[in-house]
């Protein structure tokens, strides 16, 4: 007779089910802890059901580009505007245009609404500029100052790029330098020393009248080189801690222009100088925020499209050749500047990171802002309203009471026919709804998912499809019962078979899900997300769960004898005699015949 062989469990093998069961208790257990670690108790909802605010965007119109405001930039815009606010597009912020030039955004309670506010606002191109100069946000002193002429206090204000004021400089060479650098990003035919000279002449032109033919002899400052003073005039006098001038400061400025912007460094506000742009928000294929696991502290990562990569890599190549604040590029979005990395070196590859002094959330809000910044048009804050949930409310009343009403005819039903399987399946839904629960509300907190009304009719269906899973399971053990099997063996043999018929069902339910989710917008993707959720859930709690469960009931006097309550009462059932039950293990003589005797 030969041995079986090893490693290949017998069909009657009851496996393991305390070790399924210790993971999914554990699973439960850390879910409900870290609900509570988070103070996230319960699903966040959605704008219909909880409220919350409704924000009006007006497209605006620029000189020379009216024509811009059309349908295809608005609907780009939605779609920039929803991924912006909406994340997964489960957190149910709705984006929809109204009208010809209007977009509505509605934002429901629960959000940070003032942080998605500011996504929203800061709807204008994204730009890359290279830094021409620096100053702290206050307009130069107009006396006792070394550089009393506006040319001469634009360039004794700026600082280092790291934020530390630089030691004063002459009026001279500090604004020879400033000048010089304007009047190459004016793209000036020679680099003269224009702003200084100037400024002197006219300075020496108010103490005392010069000779006609000393001013005829001195040179007239070119086109550029008066572009390159009034910018720095400009420069000098602008005061980035008044919020109107703040706000005024980079509206208007063309891209192939230079431009004067404010920015945040820390808590103070500064000021800077920027040449035109050299890499638009288009040439960002993706960026994200994320935790640096070599320095332990949060940086951007940015990967640029073919054609972004080599405008990278030309112009911090250009950049890491020069010094302090001109070695770096200020990223500008809705002309404000939100961050001014320096190079040290050509990035090349199409990849980058910034870091220094960012926080999870600031480094998660940049690369937002640069993975879907590059909208077709600009926008302006129309009107802000409060959104009621009164009808909602009424809905989901509605809704849970429909649910209620389900979920108490399939109980009804479990307990009608199957007795005490019943049980069995009441607790796995008690389980699943558990892990739905907890699951749900950290998400809420993870990744801003939204409870809403198809999410809700979504977690209704989910209840028939994990009643399903129990029901064919179930089905499979009366049927090797019915074959006159005993309890335990017919469990194990009973689950192949169920084991395929329930992952069928539910990849089946998943992939409609997911196309669901992939397909839609708005409101339809908060059902297909439920009810994928659910369906990946229903196949844990059947393989974790359930399984085991019937394993270890199946050792029980109450249900391996068939007892009428149990649901498996063999003669209840219809079960066949055993078909071996005469057969014995040795060899027997045959009968011998009367007559042959």
């Amino acid at each position: 007779m030969a041995a079986p062989k090893k490693g290949r469990r017998p069909t009657g093998a009851q496996g393991r089910p305390g070790r399924a069961l210790a993971i999914i208790l554990i699973a439960m257990v850390a879910l409900t802890a870290g609900m509570f670690i988070s103070k996230q108790t319960t699903p966040r909802l959605g704008i219909d059901l909880a409220g919350g605010t409704s924000i009006t965007l007006k497209a605006k119109s620029e000189p020379g580009k009216e024509s811009a405001i059309n349908e295809t930039n608005m609907n780009t815009a939605v779609g920039i505007i929803d991924r912006r606010v909406n994340g997964l597009g489960v957190s149910e912020a709705e984006v929809q245009t109204q009208g010809r030039d209007h977009i509505i955004v509605n934002i429901p309670k629960g959000t940070n609404e003032q942080q998605a506010r500011e996504q929203v606002g800061t709807t204008a191109q994204l730009y890359f500029r290279p830094v021409i100069a620096f100053a702290d946000g206050s307009p130069a002193a107009p006396e006792g100052t070394p550089s009393p002429s506006p040319s001469a206090s634009g360039s004794g204000a700026p600082k280092a790029g790291d934020g530390k004021t630089s030691p004063p400089a002459t009026p001279s060479s500090s604004a020879t330098s400033q000048g010089r650098a304007l009047s190459e990003a004016l793209k000036a035919p020679a680099a003269p020393t224009p702003s200084p000279s100037a400024s002197e002449s006219k300075k020496a032109d108010d103490t005392k009248a010069p000779s006609p033919s000393a001013s005829a002899s001195a040179p007239a400052p070119t086109g550029d080189e008066a572009a390159a003073a009034a910018l720095q005039a400009k420069f000098a006098a602008l005061d980035c801690n008044d919020p109107a001038q703040r706000a005024a400061a980079g509206q208007g400025a063309k891209p192939e222009e230079p431009m004067i912007a404010c920015g945040q460094r820390g808590d103070a506000w500064g000021k800077w100088v920027l040449g035109p742009a050299q890499v638009n928000g288009q040439d960002v294929k993706e960026a994200k925020g994320q935790i640096d696991p070599q320095r332990g502290q949060w940086i951007v990562t940015m990967q640029f499209t073919d054609k972004g990569a080599d405008k990278f890599a030309k112009i911090t190549g250009e950049l890491a050749t020069k010094q302090m604040p001109q070695n770096q590029f200020a990223i500008v979005l809705d002309g404000k500047v939100i961050s001014d990395p320096s190079v040290s070196q050509a990035l090349t590859g199409g990849n980058a990171e910034i870091s220094g002094g960012f926080t999870q959330q600031s480094a998660q809000d940049l690369g937002n802002m640069l993975s879907y910044g590059a909208l077709p048009l600009s926008f302006s804050e129309d009107s802000v309203t409060t959104v009621t949930a009164a009808l909602g409310g009424e809905q989901l009343k509605a809704g849970l009471i429909a649910g209620a009403i389900g979920l108490a005819l399939v109980v009804i039903y479990l307990l009608v026919y199957y007795r005490g399987l019943a049980f069995i399946a009441i607790v796995s839904l008690l389980v699943s709804a558990i892990l739905t629960y907890t699951i749900m509300s950290l998400l809420g907190k993870g990744i801003g998912f939204a409870l809403n009304l198809p999410a809700v009719c979504g977690a209704i269906v989910a209840i028939g499809i994990t009643a399903d899973s129990f029901i064919v399971y179930f089905e499979r053990i009366r049927d090797e019962i019915r074959e006159g099997r005993t309890l335990r063996p017919a469990v194990e043999r009973a689950w192949p078979r169920a084991r395929r018929t329930i992952l069928v069902s539910d990849f089946v339910s998943f992939l409609a899900a997911a196309v669901l989710f992939i397909v839609t917008v708005g409101k339809v993707q908060g059902f297909a997300f439920t009810l994928g959720l659910t369906t990946l859930l229903d196949v844990v709690v059947v393989f974790l769960f359930t399984k085991p469960v019937m394993t270890l009931v199946a050792r029980t006097k109450f249900f391996a004898s068939g007892h009428p309550w149990s649901g498996l009462d063999p003669k209840r059932l219809g079960a066949k005699p055993p078909l071996r039950r005469s057969r014995r293990t040795g060899s027997a003589p045959a009968p011998v015949d009367a007559k042959e005797a």
